[in-house]
């Protein structure tokens, strides 16, 4: 969401208010109780919600994809794990025949 920053002409009080991008600006100032809020022209500013942000967006280089090489991986060895399974039933077949 958005973080958008207020100034009251009158009392001078600035201040920021996270906001959905269709929620109305706001009008009256938290000082001085009047209608005298305008939105500021600020360089932009929003907050990141959920798992993942940092793992895939401040990385670069070979580490960027860090999520996808776990995927990754967790495939190889669930498949190493299945090959092992087949040539220890393969060799106990061996063995008894």
């Amino acid at each position: 969401m958005p973080i958008y920053d207020y100034k009251c002409l009158e009392c001078d009080h600035q201040f920021e208010v996270i906001q959905k991008f269709s929620d109305e600006p706001l009008k009256k100032c938290p000082e001085c109780n009047l209608n005298t809020v305008s939105k500021m022209v600020s360089a932009p500013s929003f907050r990141l919600k959920g798992a993942g942000w940092y793992e895939t967006d401040f990385k670069t280089g070979t580490k960027k994809n860090i999520a996808l090489d776990d995927k990754k991986n967790e495939s190889s060895s669930k498949k190493d794990n299945k090959q092992d399974k087949i040539n220890t039933k393969n060799s106990k077949d061996k063995k008894a025949g």
